[in-house]
């Protein structure tokens, strides 16, 4: 569990308790938004594996959560699920920047996952869950896996953006159909919800690759989706985007 209070001129740590592979670190000092690094030392996840991690950024605090480098979900035990579960809170005239680095899946794995985000009426957020199906350069294929993934965001305790993935066996042959990823290799969803959103959508559209879209799904949220061949093409459209919508306060991990 961490959280980020308002302190004089910015933001600082309020509270902390860890155990577990899960780890967290904080790199230098930032006075206006603390920034935390999510390490897990085990390696990646596998089935059987469950981690929990709970985060909330106090009234008019700012906190920004990323990884140290991309999670990897590797092969499980037929019978065995990998649980990855996280629970975001945003009081009132809070920020709070939920920036993962990419999940990769590898063949055989099984994971379920789900963020749950509660914002307070006027809070902030910017949310990116990038994913990798495999790792190209590698000439990974996902003939048999499993994965289940959950996205809810609400506001004042009402549902405000809920978005469910589920795919099964051979998940390759599935996003090779062109009504359904035409073959990409790579999937981002991004959630931006601050008052400037409307003003953001054409200066977004603009950034996207052919295979993406974004939209403005109420007068303060904006949705975008990203599909590209694998996770270097992903991020080269990412990096940019999110630098942007940061206000430059991307972490350094995704710079490296």
């Amino acid at each position: 569990m961490v959280s980020a209070k308002a302190a004089r001129g910015g933001s600082t740590l309020g509270d902390l308790r860890q155990s577990g592979a899960m780890k967290l670190l904080f790199p230098r000092p930032d006075p206006a938004m603390l920034q935390a690094i999510i390490i897990n030392s085990a390696g990646g996840i596998t089935g059987g594996d469950s981690f929990a991690l709970t985060a909330r950024a106090e009234a008019k605090a700012a906190l920004s959560l990323t990884t140290q480098a991309a999670e990897r979900a590797y092969r499980a035990q037929p019978g065995q699920v990998a649980n990855l579960r996280n629970t975001l809170a945003v009081d009132s005239g809070a920020t709070l920047h939920w920036l993962p680095q990419e999940t990769i899946l590898y063949d055989g794995c099984a994971l379920r996952r789900r963020l749950s985000v509660d914002l307070a009426q006027d809070a902030s957020l910017l949310l990116v869950e990038p994913l990798v199906f495999g790792r190209a350069a590698m000439g990974e294929t996902l003939r048999q896996a499993h994965f289940r993934d959950r996205i809810e965001v609400s506001r004042a305790g009402r549902p405000l953006f809920h978005d469910a993935m589920t795919l099964s066996g051979d998940v390759t042959a599935h996003l090779a159909a062109p009504h359904i990823a035409a073959g990409a290799g790579a999937l981002a969803t991004l959630v931006y919800v601050a008052p400037d959103a409307e003003a953001r959508l054409a200066r977004l559209r603009s950034q996207l690759p052919a295979n993406a879209g974004a939209s403005l799904i109420g007068p303060d949220l904006l949705i975008a989706r990203i599909l590209a061949a694998d996770s270097f093409d992903l991020r080269q459209s990412l990096v940019p985007i999110l630098g942007e919508l940061s206000g430059d306060t991307l972490p350094r991990s995704w710079m490296t």
